[in-house]
């Protein structure tokens, strides 16, 4: 059940918009069917409430103001969708206090469900397979907002920073909450002289008037929405560009205290693990890339679309390019194949955290082979690890961290069955058959096999949905000769890059999975 947050309605501000009538759904005279209220859920049985049947979002549009003294937020958010049905009623998922509302430039009524659920109800119902724009004005303090007693803003000494997952967007703008629902975003953030807004995409232009400078954000290709982020604060930024032309931003927080040298010694090098993931995964699918440090006290990064999240806690044992690794490989594997449902999200860690093992065996630090190895041999068949099931965790474990780990010696135990060729095809081939777009772990599984040629219905049965240890590691399915060196219950030799994978893992912020922004 969720508790009902109450902030002061005087924050909430009005709103005056017109469009053409022309654009209007649901004109007298051109009824297409029942008009019926669109579904508050999408249909995810992990997380019932999140996004909203009855539409589909094809832009956001977003204008700002943030004020880091007093964490007010206010917002006009212009939201363009095409209407699945016909609607007499409709949800969009947001906890701010809300001013005004208007569908198709029209005044609409609203109400409240919860902390999250804006019901609104259009003068006129919307017609099936009609454009539709809404627009919502609102106000109020994100920090105030806690759902079953979790946020997703984290306020910082000079800001305020929205950065989570499974979800983020309830805190600073209306949305429909869920991956299935991809669309564009811009991104327009007014801030103090002196204060950074980033958010996604490519910085289009900024302006200062009166005390207040203007940060114009574009993201052009689908993005989910809880890979949309924002950071206010002050920040020191660096810019380039990469070999094949892409605009490389970096921003990092002027108060990163003793974490700020390694945080640059790992995420400067963006642009060049960038160029290698594109050996092992095909091309960059986005047309910016970066990274960013505010000054937060969680401990985990989260791949917020071409502008990944990394917390400082990330770098206090040192330069950790390995999770920079992880969270790019995530911009192929999670944001522009995105999932279909949460119970997927194996097709995001999973690869991943097979990045890093590549990465690792790139840099000589440990092989994917003999990181297999190490993590079959380093829990035992009763350790709790083998009872998560990463082809389908359930949202309490949905972040465990059998989804990262299992889920990789599964693609190790693909690699050993398919060999080289056929399985760096597949890694290749995956993100281009589905980009800008949505998959499943069964769409993955029929897609290793049209490429092998191999049948894999009980490779992946046994690595991903099998409560219990497998009988044998992806080691000893490959015959290795380290496997073959290690007498039975031995463990392996630790890798050299396996302590600096781990450090990935070792803060765990949780939320409503009850598992942590990864």
């Amino acid at each position: 059940m969720h508790r009902r947050i109450l902030v002061p309605s005087a924050l909430a501000a009005s709103l005056l918009l017109a469009i053409p009538a022309s654009a209007a759904a649901g004109a007298p005279g051109k009824s297409s069917g029942e008009k019926t209220p669109g579904a508050p859920g999408i249909g995810d049985p992990y997380y019932p409430a999140s996004g909203n049947g009855g539409y589909d979002v094809s832009h956001y549009d977003l204008r700002l103001k943030y004020q880091p003294a007093t964490d007010l937020l206010e917002g006009t958010a212009t939201i363009l969708a095409t209407t699945r049905q016909g609607l007499s009623r409709f949800n969009l998922d947001f906890g701010l206090p809300v001013g005004e509302v208007r569908v198709n430039g029209r005044k609409a009524a609203f109400t409240r469900s919860g902390d999250q659920e804006l019901e609104i109800t259009p003068v006129s119902p919307l017609e099936k397979d009609r454009a539709v724009s809404v627009v919502v004005r609102y106000a109020g303090k994100p920090s105030e907002l806690k759902i079953d007693g979790w946020t997703a803003w984290h306020r910082t000494p000079d800001g305020g920073v929205a950065a989570q997952e499974p979800a983020s967007a309830v805190w600073w703008f209306p949305s429909n909450d869920h991956p299935l629902d991809k669309a564009t975003f811009d991104v327009s953030v007014s801030v103090p002289d002196g204060t950074q807004a980033i958010s996604n995409g490519v910085l289009q232009s900024r302006s200062s008037r009166l005390g207040w400078t203007r940060f114009n954000w574009r993201s052009d290709k689908p993005q989910a929405t809880y890979l949309a982020t924002l950071a206010v604060g002050k920040f020191d930024i660096t810019t380039d560009t990469t070999a094949n032309g892409l605009p490389v931003l970096n921003a990092y927080s002027k108060d990163l205290g003793g974490n700020a040298g390694a945080a640059r010694a790992s995420i400067e090098r963006t642009a060049e693990v960038a160029e290698w993931l594109e050996g092992v995964f095909g091309p960059y699918p986005f047309n910016a890339l970066g990274g960013y440090v505010p000054n937060v006290p969680s401990g985990y990064a989260l791949e917020t679309q071409t502008r990944p999240f990394y917390s400082p806690r990330q770098f206090a044992g040192g330069a950790n390019v390995s999770v920079v690794v992880h969270e790019l490989a995530h911009q192929w594997y999670g944001d522009s194949v995105s999932v279909k449902g949460w119970k997927d999200i194996w097709v995001n860690e999973g690869f991943a955290r097979y990045s890093q093992w590549l990465w690792s065996e790139k840099e000589g630090e440990g092989t994917a082979q003999e990181l297999a190895d190490y993590v079959y041999a380093l829990h035992p068949a009763d350790d709790a690890f083998w009872t998560v099931k990463p082809g389908d965790p359930g949202p309490d474990k949905q972040f465990d961290l059998a989804v990262y780990d299992r889920g990789a010696l599964a693609l190790q135990a693909l690699r050993n069955k398919i060999g080289d060729e056929d399985f760096f095809a597949v890694l290749k081939g995956w993100p281009a058959a589905h980009a800008d777009g949505n998959a499943s772990v069964g769409d993955f599984v029929e897609y290793a096999e049209k490429v092998s040629g191999e049948r894999l219905a009980e490779l992946f049965d046994t690595w991903l949905y099998r409560p219990s240890k497998p009988a044998a590691s992806a080691a000893a399915t490959a015959g290795s000769a380290q496997a073959s060196r290690i007498g039975p219950g031995a463990r392996p030799a630790e890798p050299r890059s396996y302590r600096k994978i781990a450090a990935t893992d070792t803060v765990h912020d949780h939320g409503r999975a009850g598992g942590h922004g990864r």
